[in-house]
Order: C-alpha cells, then structure tokens, then sequence
C-alpha cells in the first residue's frame, strides 16, 4: 500500500512538473484590438505599440514602440516638431513616385482599410490598404501590406504596390521606403559628450553608421540605451526581393531601408536605377524589423533573421 501511494505521488508531482512546464513554455500571446483609427497591440497583456490611420496624419505609422521592460524605443511624436517631423514611429513611405514625395509628407498616403486576419496568436496579422495619392488626388499606387507581429518584438512586412492604368516611376534617391526613428538615447551621436552613443553594426560586421550606410546587408542593428536599459532594432532584408536593398542609417537616430538609391547611397559611384514598374503590374518587397534586448549578440539578431528567413514563406 505504502509502494502504491508513493507511486501515486511520484505519478502526481510528475504531472505537476510537466504542467508547469508546459505553462512555462506557452507561446506569447499577440494581440491586436481595432477601433476607429487604431490597432493596439498587445503581448501577454503588456503595450507594445499602436498603428495610427487618423486622415489627419499624412501616412499611417506605428508609435509608440515599446521594449519588454515598457520602455519606448522610438521617438516620441511630440519632438517631430522640433526636426523631420515625417519621422514618426515605424513606417512605410518614399519619395519621387511619378515625382510625388511621399517621404517628406508633401503628398499623402492615406488608408482605407485594416483587416484584423488574425486578431491573436504569435504571430497576429493585420492587412492595410494604402493609396498613395499623387498631387490630383488620384492614387499613384495602391498599397497592400501584410503585417505580423510576433511575440518576441518582431514585425514583418509583406508590401505589395499596385500600379493603375499608368506606369509608375520609382527614381533612385535615399529617401525612403522603411524604416524607424528611434529615440534620441539610442542614437549614435549623443548631444552629451559625455553619455554612451548608440552602437551600430550589419551581417557582415562594418560597425558605425559612416561604413554601414548605403551598404547592401542582410540586417543591419541598432543598439542604445533606453532609460539605461540596452535594447536595440535589426532591420532585416529578404534575399528574395527583386533586388538587394541598401540601409539609410544615421547617427541621430533615423534607421530605414530601400531597394531605391543605388546613385544616392553610393555618392553617384553607381548608376541610377530608377524602377519602371508597368501600368497593371505589382511589384512585392519584404522586410522586418526587430526590437530586442541587449546588443546584437545578446538579442540573437543573427539567429533571429535566419528565422525570419525561413519561415517568412515564398
């Protein structure tokens, strides 16, 4: 008798350990709740960030973009009043489409639709729609993008831009496509001498803003302190994009990616290769960004994008 209730409490804390476990290694849970002209996105309950389609912005964009310790890594909307005041967050825009500039808010991206695909899970995906509207009012290009975030701070997105009944010109410059601004402690150059500069390095080990910008790149990170914590955002390039893109990194924190500026981001060392895109046709670009903990190294960056890679589908 005493042998069968020692089995039966073995069999029971058994049971117990490996429900424990079990909870302890349950997914993160990602969820996004829609209202009028937000998604609040969620992890495990805790914020993460917001996308904004209020018509009174002039693009739609993510802020604020918090850590796991709830700290925030993007610049807060407020200091765009004091320079670039189209760095808002994360998103998605570029200058000189059919001579429209996007970028710098001259002309206006507005949305016209969220779908919640999946509301929650890890990931949990939202599809916008985007018309890129030239200076008649008439969209250039129609965008359709595809945005999951995963539980462990990264957001992929799936572009694709939808030409009209006229070919759409993409011409070579350094402004754009996507990208974050970060905040102001993260950046590499520090208006206090003083404080510790952000840290910036890519795949292929060039550390510094100065020799990894305009550099083709599979990921490029960035890496400061957030209110004396160090987190950092990869930005990762898919190697099944029509062709590589090349990074507009800086040292005042600005951090974006494009597959347009070949001219610009080499100091007019290479030709312009400025994108035709045919009326009727679309084109589909991939990127992430990654917000983590620690440097690169501590952040599993590189293993992060490999991930990324494999399962970021054809």
């Amino acid at each position: 008798m005493k042998q069968l209730l020692g089995l039966t409490t073995w069999c029971l804390t058994f049971v117990s350990m490996n429900l424990a476990l079990t909870v302890n290694a349950a997914e993160p849970v990602v969820k996004l709740t829609k209202q009028d002209h937000t998604v609040a996105v969620t992890i495990d309950g805790q914020d993460f960030t917001t996308f904004h389609t209020d018509p009174k912005w002039k693009k739609p964009y993510f802020s604020p973009v918090k850590t796991s310790a709830g700290s925030i890594i993007t610049r807060p909307i407020e200091a765009t009043q004091k320079e670039h005041p189209h760095h808002k967050g994360i998103w998605v825009a570029i200058d000189e489409v059919n001579g429209n500039k996007f970028w710098r808010e001259e002309d206006t991206i507005q949305n016209t639709q969220v779908e919640l695909v999946k509301a929650e899970g890890n990931p949990a995906e939202l599809r916008v729609t985007n018309l890129w509207q030239g200076k008649d009012g008439q969209p250039v290009v129609t965008e359709t993008t595809d945005i999951r975030i995963y539980g462990n701070r990264l957001l992929t997105y799936d572009i694709r831009f939808a030409a009209g009944k006229k070919p759409v010109t993409w011409a070579d410059t350094k402004e754009g496509l996507f990208g974050i601004r970060l905040a102001d402690s993260v950046r590499e150059k520090q208006t206090d001498k003083a404080a510790p500069g952000g840290q910036v390095t890519n795949a292929e080990g060039l550390k510094t803003t100065a020799e990894c910008w305009g550099k083709e790149s599979a990921w490029v990170d960035y890496t400061g302190l957030v209110e004396g914590k160090t987190h950092g955002a990869a930005i990762f390039d898919h190697p099944k994009n029509f062709r590589r893109s090349r990074y507009h990194v800086r040292d005042y924190g600005l951090f974006t990616i494009s597959p347009f500026g070949q001219h610009s981001y080499t100091n007019g060392k290479l030709p312009a290769d400025e994108l035709v895109q045919p009326a009727d046709t679309t084109i589909r670009l991939r990127y992430a960004i990654y917000i983590h903990d620690g440097d690169a190294e501590q952040g599993q960056v590189k293993e992060t994008y490999a991930s990324y890679v494999k399962h970021a589908g054809e």
